[in-house]
């Protein structure tokens, strides 16, 4: 029995691998890319309010019947369109009635007018009374006065009357109707629509007082007329056109502690909605050369984010500081040199001090 247990023994020696001999361990197959130093602009992402230049609320300006809607609800239509028309009968009467007090009013001033160069011949010729000249004088005067307040009513009743056809003050887009044909509207009826001018079109967004402070603690001093700026969309698409900063606040938001800034976009097909939220990028200043690499290589755990570099066929960890997001990576602010090899690929098999076998990732290369 003995025997047969040592014969049992040594068959198994044998035959196990691992008790036999120990295999040398196999190099894990990594894809990596090269860390490089582009030029890059000073950047910041923020939160957005797309806004129309011009924003007007339509409103009735008399007292009267509508007659008629003459638009079409979102149509965009040009500065002077017809969009209301008030029922014109009792606005025509004030001005004829304005017209004949004119009238009425030119006659008494031709009669006083007569009177007094009567009167002032009579002194002349001691035929009058001074008295006489001085009553003629002042009628003479207030018929004056009321020509001058009847072409005042005449004028008032012929803009009341120019009221009763609303029109588009400025080009636009035209919201819905809040009236329609048949109601009685008046300056109390609130807004009758709104129009929202379309091209160009603001984009508003709030920055923290820290960015500014550390753009001058860098000893930069911003100018706007060299800012670049690029929307995107809440489903990620990006706005091809380039806006740039026309304003900046001069007053700092107690509540927020934020600084308000406002670029400027072209919108030429209306993919720009007033009230619209957007992501907006600023890039300023002149370019700096930074280290750049996939944002796929980025680990990050509780001491921060590390990434791994492969020094002599091995896996190292690199701890880093990342920068800035740019439309090729992440840019390097420590941690990391121009020329060292980042994995990219294959991260879930890789640990400190493994051995790897390299080679270039194909997706991030080009390949």
């Amino acid at each position: 029995m003995r025997q047969v247990f040592c014969t049992i023994l040594i068959v198994f020696a044998l035959g196990s691998p691992t008790l036999a001999q120990q295999q040398p361990p196999t190099a894990v197959p990594v894809g990596v890319v090269k860390a490089e130093r582009r030029p890059i602009a000073q950047s910041g992402e923020y939160v957005g309010r797309v806004e129309a230049i011009s924003r007007v609320e339509i409103r009735a300006r008399i007292t009267g019947f509508l007659e008629e809607v003459l638009f079409k609800e979102g149509d965009l239509i040009k500065q002077g369109a017809p969009l209301y028309r008030i029922e014109k009968g009792l606005f025509e009467g004030q001005v004829r009635q304005a017209e004949g007090a004119l009238e009425r009013s030119k006659a008494a001033k031709a009669l006083s007018a007569l009177q007094l160069s009567r009167a002032e011949d009579l002194v002349q010729k001691e035929a009058g009374t001074v008295v006489a000249r001085d009553q003629a004088r002042a009628q003479d005067q207030q018929a004056e006065g009321a020509v001058m307040a009847d072409q005042a009513n005449l004028a008032t009743a012929r803009i009341n009357l120019g009221y009763s056809d609303i029109v588009a003050p400025i080009t636009g887009k035209v919201g819905r109707t809040n009236i329609t044909k048949g109601n009685v509207v008046s300056p109390e009826s609130g807004p009758l629509t709104v129009i929202v001018s379309q091209d160009p079109m603001y984009v508003t967004f709030p920055v923290s007082q820290r960015d500014f402070l550390r753009e001058q603690a860098a000893g930069r001093q911003v100018d706007i007329s060299n800012v670049k700026a690029r929307l995107r969309f809440a489903d990620g698409r990006t706005y091809q056109q380039e806006g740039s900063i026309n304003f900046v606040d001069v007053q700092v938001d107690r509540n927020t502690d934020t600084i308000l800034v406002r670029a400027t976009f072209p919108n030429p097909a209306g993919m720009l909605v007033d009230g619209q939220f957007v992501r907006i990028k600023v890039e300023s200043g002149t370019p700096e050369e930074k280290v750049v690499i996939p944002q796929a290589a980025l680990i990050a755990d509780q001491e921060g984010v590390y990434v791994f570099a492969v020094e002599d066929g091995k896996a190292t960890v690199k701890r880093v500081k990342p920068g800035n997001t740019t439309d090729t990576g992440v840019v390097i602010e420590q941690g990391l040199s121009s020329g060292e090899l980042v994995i990219v690929d294959g991260l879930l098999l890789v640990r400190p001090g493994i051995e790897v076998r390299a080679t270039p990732s194909p997706a991030l290369n080009g390949g």
